[in-house]
Parts: structure tokens; C-alpha cells; sequence
């Protein structure tokens, strides 16, 4: 069987993937999509980021009793609508696609196993590994996703649980606790450490941590799951605290214990592209691996776990191979837990900063004293803002409460354009708005605040 012939060849259909795959149709390589899905957007799309940010919706903003088989029809018709947008935005850019399993052959030949067993052969002078991360088991409790889930399995139960348990109190751990308590579980945490969201600035997590408390939601701190047992219907899980054993019974047990990345079955080995401890994939600064016509970007490389930044090292990948210059600068990409309140986070935290010889200046102010705040009945946390008191720069900012999401991008546009705390304080601010509280806090950071 002849090869079909690509300038890039693209392996895995998520947020890195698809857009790197767009990026180089638009720079004018013959460009081929491999990804082993049905529907393109990967993990992110399908069973990740966009079904749990509609669940999370809807729990949180109808209080009222709600149709479950409905509510989760919905989501589907969300991730449907998606998927069909990207697999038009491949049609429209010209970028084929290739629905199977990818294994190498060579530095530049990859055989793809379709689910009928078939094979196709594709030769690519260059190709992108943009295969994504997996959940990690219990190694006593593998995933069945009907009563011991992943992510991905919370996110395709057929009714509530009446009680929900949660290994991992880290962002996926707290946000679907968070979906299925607003549901009408009762919903049990059970974290390892003696705090949630490790990462997170630690007044910030604390915030949450209480918010969460307030709301209903069950803590076990410093608690580690020794077994878990399936009786009938029902598990019995234990867990360690204090040496001492506790007992739960769950309908359900969610497992957020990490991800690592997914390279089962590439061949990896056979072709000379080296992987560290961790099963991640060795690149330099240009995303290149050991094999130099070979790259890799989004979780199957060091760095945070999150979609957008595979996207954008999917387009900055995909402009040095057209021979345009760019970099990302990682210190701008922020990260986001959409639990209500929502926290939101961009650049170092005060801590960190200062552990690394940083003299830093930084202010918070809370929303209580917004007048957007007061007016849509959101007054629940805070902004904080961190800078280097050498250079003036803001260097992080890190927000609890109301679409703190969305109002992180102004933390993350300022550390990208390097701008000084000051630039932020003497910016105006639309009022009454909730962004007004980071130019207060930028202000306060140099003991000129107005509200205060």
C-alpha cells in the first residue's frame, strides 16, 4: 500500500492538535489530522473542559429541581455543536482526516489502525505528537465508569448519586463535586494533603476551601483511600486519617488523583524520541524532540495541564515551521477553577515569587466594597495582585469570586505587554463594573487607593 504524502502530520485531534493542524493548512502545508476519536477536540472537547463547564452552568444557576436525562442531553448537543464546528473548520482549511490508532514506522512514516482493523499509511516530512493526557487509576480500583469513574465517566452518569465520593481535591476534583452537589448529592472529598487545589495561591485555595464548606460539600484533609469495595449497588470505601480507618458508602467514587500523558501504542521507541521519568516527552525550546523532524506540545510534554496553552504552542509550533519566529511566554498563561465562586490565576504567586529571591509588593482587594459586586449580589472574594518591586511589574494576579474567569485575561494581557502596576492603576476602569477591583488593587499596591 502506498503513502498518502503531507508536508505535517498532526497525531491527536484536541486543543493543540486541531488548532496546529489549522494553523499550518493556513501557512500552506498539506496537512493530515490522526486521532483515534469519532469526533475531533480531543479529551478537552469531548469529555473534559466544555461537558463539565455546561454542567457546572446549569447546577449553578437553576436552583430549581432539574431533569437529569435533560440536563445531560444538553451537554451533549454543547460538545455536538463543537465537534461539528471544528471538523467545518478542517473542511474549510483543507486539512484531511484520518480516523484510527497511530503508530511509527519510521522518523516519517506512521501506520493508522482503523477501528475495523484496517490500515492506512501516511508519510509526513514533519509531525506534531499532540496525543493529550489520561486519568490515572487507584491501583486497586481501576475505572469500570459506571461506579469507579474518571472525569470522563462523572461526566456520563445516568442518574444522581445520592452519595458521591471524590479521590483528589484538586481543580477537576472540587469543580465536578461541585456539579453534582448543586444536583443533590452529598458529596465527600477525601484529599491527601492538608489543603485543596495544590498550586493555587494558598489564600486563595483557603477561600474556596471554606466557600465549599459553606456550601455543603464534606472534607476529609490529610486522608489517604486504602481500599474501595463493590457490595450490590453500593461501595464501601476506605479511607486512612489519623491512623485511624474511616468507612464511606458511596453510589459512586470519582478518581482525580492526576493525569499523565498518552503514548501507548506511537512506537516511540523503535523511532529514537526519548522520554523522561514521568512518560513525557523530551523537547527543547522549539518543541522539537530527539528525532528532528518530530515535535510534541500540550500534555505529553512538561508544563501545565491545560488547553489553551496547547493551543497556543500548537500555533507558535506551527509558525516555526513555516519559519516564523514567536515564543509563549508561560508566565501569562493562566489557569482557572470554575466552581462558584470561580477562581482564577495568571503569573507567580506572592510565595513563590518570594521563595526565588523576588522582593515583591502586593494588594488585595475584596468585592465586598464593588458597587458592581453589591448590585448583582456577588461580593464574595477578592483580587490580588503581586508584583516585583525592583522593575514595578505586575508579575501575578490571582482572583476568587464572579467571573473571575473572565476577568483574569486583564492579569494575563498585562504580564504579557510587561506592563507596571501603575500602568494598571492609572488605566480606567468602566464603573460600575467588577474589573474595577483590579485597578483598585493595583492602586492599593502603591498606597493609592480610593475604596479602602
Amino acid at each position: 500500500m502506498s503513502a498518502s504524502q503531507y508536508h505535517v502530520a498532526v497525531i491527536g485531534g484536541g486543543p493543540g492538535g486541531y488548532v496546529a493542524a489549522i494553523r499550518c493548512a493556513q501557512l500552506g502545508f498539506k496537512t493530515v489530522c490522526i486521532d483515534k476519536r469519532a469526533t475531533l477536540g480531543g479529551s478537552c472537547l469531548n469529555v473534559g473542559c466544555i461537558p463539565s463547564k455546561r454542567l457546572l452552568h446549569v447546577s449553578e444557576h437553576f436552583t430549581i429541581p432539574l431533569d437529569f436525562t435533560k440536563v445531560m442531553a444538553e451537554k451533549d448537543k454543547v460538545v455536538f455543536d463543537l465537534v461539528t464546528l471544528v471538523a467545518n473548520l478542517f473542511k474549510k482549511h483543507g486539512i484531511d482526516r484520518v480516523e484510527g490508532s497511530a503508530s511509527f514506522s519510521s522518523p516519517t512514516d506512521i501506520t493508522v489502525t482503523k477501528s475495523d482493523g484496517s490500515t492506512a499509511q501516511i508519510h509526513a516530512d514533519k509531525i506534531i505528537i499532540a496525543t493529550g493526557s489520561e486519568p490515572i487509576p487507584l491501583p486497586f480500583a481501576p475505572f469500570d465508569e459506571k461506579a469507579i469513574v474518571s472525569s470522563t465517566g462523572a461526566l456520563e452518569l445516568t442518574q444522581i448519586p445520592k452519595n458521591f465520593l471524590v479521590v483528589g481535591g484538586g481543580i477537576i476534583g472540587v469543580e465536578i463535586a461541585s456539579v453534582y452537589q448543586r444536583l443533590g448529592s452529598k458529596v465527600t472529598i477525601v484529599e491527601m494533603l492538608d489543603h485543596i487545589c495544590p498550586g493555587v495561591d494558598p489564600l486563595l485555595a483557603k477561600t474556596l476551601f471554606q466557600s465549599l464548606k459553606k456550601q455543603g460539600l464534606e472534607f476529609h484533609l490529610e486522608a489517604k483511600v486504602k481500599a474501595i469495595q463493590k457490595n450490590s449497588s453500593q461501595l464501601t470505601i476506605e479511607v486512612e486519617k489519623e491512623n485511624k480507618t474511616l468507612k464511606f458508602e458511596a453510589d459512586a467514587v470519582l478518581v482525580c488523583v492526576g493525569r499523565r500523558p498518552y503514548t501507548k501504542g506511537l512506537n516511540l521507541e523503535k523511532i529514537g524520541v526519548t522520554l523522561d521519568q514521568k512518560g513525557l516527552i523530551q523537547v527543547d525550546d522549539a518543541f522539537q524532540t530527539t528525532q528532528k523532524n518530530i515535535y510534541a506540545i500540550g500534555d505529553v510534554i512538561a508544563g501545565p495541564g491545560l488547553a489553551h496553552r496547547a493551543s497556543e504552542e500548537g500555533v507558535v509550533l506551527a509558525n516555526h515551521l513555516a519559519g516564523k519566529p514567536g515564543k509563549i511566554n508561560y508566565l501569562a498563561i493562566p489557569s482557572v477553577i470554575y466552581t462558584s465562586p470561580e477562581v482564577a490565576s495568571v503569573g507567580l504567586t506572592d510565595q513563590f515569587a518570594k521563595s526565588n529571591g523576588i522582593e515583591t509588593i502586593s494588594a488585595q482587594i475584596p468585592f465586598l466594597g464593588n458597587a458592581r459586586a453589591r448590585c448583582v449580589n456577588a461580593t464574595e472574594g477578592y483580587v490580588k495582585i503581586v508584583g516585583d518591586k525592583k522593575s514595578g511589574r505586575l508579575i501575578g494576579m490571582h482572583i476568587i469570586g464572579a467571573n473571575a474567569s473572565e476577568l483574569i485575561a486583564v492579569g494575563a494581557l498585562a504580564i504579557e505587554a510587561g506592563l507596571t502596576i501603575a500602568q494598571l492603576a492609572n488605566t480606567p476602569f468602566a464603573h460600575p463594573t467588577l474589573s474595577e477591583a483590579i485597578k483598585e488593587a493595583a492602586a492599593h499596591a502603591l498606597g493609592q487607593a480610593i475604596h479602602v
